[in-house]
């Protein structure tokens, strides 16, 4: 019997997808990427779907490219992995993608990570950059997204010396927003996607855009882009009511 590469549940607004190749520690072989891409953008379109979890099944969420497949191919990496590249689908969507990190997180899995809107990972889980190592270059945004929440320094440490970080130290630079336990792992998701799930879909994905379009800008233009986009938006909204002492 062929596995099912990836497992899909949708309720109450929150879609989970998990990565199901556990014998191979989650690579992404080719079936599993197309699985994945089709999944996501799927799941962009839904009105029933206002956040997305994104986990593994058994010890890793995901060990990265399927390195026996390539092998086994004719054909160079580029070639084999150029359709489908998860990290500009993930940098694309408009739903938000809370990753669920249940175990080690290696090369192609720790970039998906980061292309996730936020990270949560359970104890015992790990990161690892092993780009240096197996002598390929990152594609799917490690080197410019790592950076740019830990800085260049740390990045690189990370990255050249090919060490792994566990969860502790990833919340403490800032790569994961925070660690739970093992077994509260994808309950603590799930609550984090139905908390945003509760609001207006469509509100929720126009403020997701407006960090993501502004995070790519330089500073001043991100504050320039945010004032018109609000004042554009905000023209239409008449509060009935004031906003309880204490908000806005």
């Amino acid at each position: 019997m062929s596995e099912t590469p990836l497992l899909t549940e949708i309720s109450d607004g929150v879609a989970v997808l998990t990565l199901n190749r556990p014998a191979a520690l989650n690579a992404l072989n080719a079936a599993l990427r197309r699985s994945l891409i089709a999944a996501l953008q799927d799941c962009d379109t839904r009105e029933d779907v206002r956040a997305v979890v994104l986990t593994g099944t058994g010890r890793a969420f995901c060990a990265g490219l399927d390195v026996r497949e390539l092998a086994s191919s004719a054909s160079d990496v580029s070639a084999n992995v150029g359709d489908t590249d998860i990290g500009g689908v993930l940098a694309g969507l408009g739903v938000p993608v809370i990753a669920a990190i249940n175990g080690l997180a290696v090369t192609g899995g720790f970039e998906i990570a980061l292309a996730c809107d936020m990270v949560v990972a359970a104890e015992t889980a790990w990161f690892r950059d092993s780009h240096a190592e197996i002598g390929l270059l990152p594609g799917w945004g490690l080197s410019q997204r790592l950076p740019r929440i830990i800085g260049p320094g740390r990045a690189k440490e990370i990255s050249l010396t090919a060490r792994k970080v566990p969860a502790a130290e990833a919340a403490a630079l800032g790569f994961v927003n925070r660690v739970v336990a093992d077994a509260e792992l994808v309950p603590a998701a799930r609550a984090t996607a139905q908390a945003i799930a509760q609001w207006d879909r469509s509100h929720i994905r126009r403020i997701k855009a407006l960090y993501d379009t502004g995070y790519a800008m330089p500073f001043g233009s991100a504050l320039d882009h945010e004032a018109r986009t609000a004042g554009a938006a905000n023209a239409h909204v008449t509060l009935a009511s004031p906003a309880p002492a204490g908000r806005h």
